[in-house]
């Protein structure tokens, strides 16, 4: 239905997702404007925002709420600053040659949105007229999607912010929660002003792809974290992303990721969940076949506290280690990432290997998720010299690579 010439651009992209509210102590989109030269260094392609709508203030969870709790779609959380400062940071994420894309939370919005007196038939209430909540979510009421009328009216939101703010697209919180119409008309429509927007599902459901041009990787998340705590071989990791791709297009994206707002607040950095391998997984989610790769803000410095979800915890960025190490993962994925070409190799135990791209430029990444050090001896069976992508002085001759990995430790060459 849609043209996708823009999942070339997603092929060879990352996306980094920004919690402004605990980005800078400031909290503030222009405090914020001063880091994004460094995303721009580290090789984001995409800048995902978190909602940067009000927050409402009936039933609010803690002190500041949630950013999921949206009072007006057509508006900027004073907290953030003005809607002049948000179309400054999309003209300076568009000057350094990146894109930039909003959430938006269409299944359910404040107690208190602006809707609700203008239009409370836009959701779900009792006999009594009690506006109702999905699930416990306590702070925030169900859109009603049975009434065209508020879906009509969402997407003129959306539509707004791509004609007023020239934003390249969306991510879709609970995307699943909203029926699938909704999200087709709004592709429609939006794409009449901005044509080729990037749009980003937070579901697994396949049936998604439709709208959208990226899902989450879930299953793979989960799996790997399950992977890590039992001690499990890494062939169990190759069912987990088989039974996770059967259902969907091939040549479709999947974000994968070590963390993001949900998994750091509520279930620990990347650090509690996956200890020494947290890295080793991360270069994984840059070179796997179907990915997009995800970078959540902070894990550049790296950041290794929970983040409060309603109050303010600010990150801090007295020292910031690894701009180039994501750089040299970015820049490595741009090279290869032409073709769809994909194996795993020498596989074996608790060593995971995969070879990325052609016989013109191609990577090999091993990482060791076992508790002892473990030897790689592997033979390309070709006239290719290997370089260390994160040690250019480092190189493996005639296709033969032989290296002891540490505990948590991965190898990524390639061969130009």
């Amino acid at each position: 239905m849609f043209e996708r010439n823009k999942l070339n651009f997603l092929r060879h992209s990352s996306i980094y997702e920004v919690n402004l509210r605990q980005y800078t102590q400031e909290g503030t989109i222009r405090a914020f404007m001063e880091h994004v030269p460094r995303l721009k260094k580290m090789g984001i392609g995409v800048i995902w925002m978190m909602p940067i709508h009000p927050i409402g203030i009936k039933n609010r969870k803690g002190t500041l709420g949630s950013y999921y709790s949206i009072s007006d779609y057509q508006q900027i959380n004073p907290e953030f600053g003005t809607l002049a400062d948000f179309k400054a940071l999309v003209e300076l994420v568009h000057q350094l040659g990146m894109k930039i894309i909003i959430d938006w939370v269409a299944n359910h919005s404040a107690w208190d949105n602006v809707w609700t007196m203008e239009h409370p038939d836009y959701f779900v209430h009792d006999e009594s007229g009690v506006f109702q909540s999905p699930y416990d979510w306590s702070d925030v009421i169900q859109i009603d999607h049975r009434n065209s009328a508020a879906h009509h009216a969402l997407i003129d939101a959306m539509c707004f912010w791509v004609r007023e703010y020239d934003i390249d697209g969306f991510r879709a919180d609970l995307a699943h929660l909203t029926p699938l119409p909704y999200w087709i008309k709004a592709r429609i429509e939006t794409e009449k002003i901005k044509p080729e927007l990037i749009w980003l599902a937070e579901t697994e459901d396949a049936a998604y792809y439709e709208a959208f041009d990226v899902v989450y990787a879930w299953k793979w998340m989960h799996g790997s974290e399950e992977f890590v705590k039992k001690n499990q071989d890494v062939f169990s990791l190759i069912e987990v992303l088989k039974n996770q791709n059967e259902h969907y297009p091939d040549n479709l994206f999947q974000l994968y990721f070590t963390s993001n707002h949900d998994e750091n607040s509520w279930n620990g950095t990347e650090f509690e969940k996956y200890g020494i391998y947290a890295d080793a997984l991360t270069a994984f989610s840059f070179f796997y076949k179907t990915s997009v790769p995800l970078v959540y803000s902070g894990q550049e410095i790296p950041n290794t506290k929970r983040l409060a979800f309603f109050e303010k915890d600010a990150l801090t960025w007295d020292e910031v280690k690894n701009v180039s190490w994501y750089k040299t993962l970015t820049e490595t994925r741009s090279k290869v990432c032409h073709s769809s070409a994909f194996d795993f190799i020498e596989t074996k135990g608790r060593l995971m290997g995969l070879k990325r791209g052609d016989s013109r430029s191609h990577i090999l990444l091993f990482m060791n998720f076992d508790t002892n050090p473990v030897e790689v001896s592997y033979d390309a069976n070709q006239s290719v010299d290997y370089v260390d992508a994160f040690n250019n002085t480092r190189i493996y001759h005639q296709g033969k690579i032989e290296t002891t990995l540490q505990p948590g430790q991965f190898l990524l060459v390639s061969n130009k």
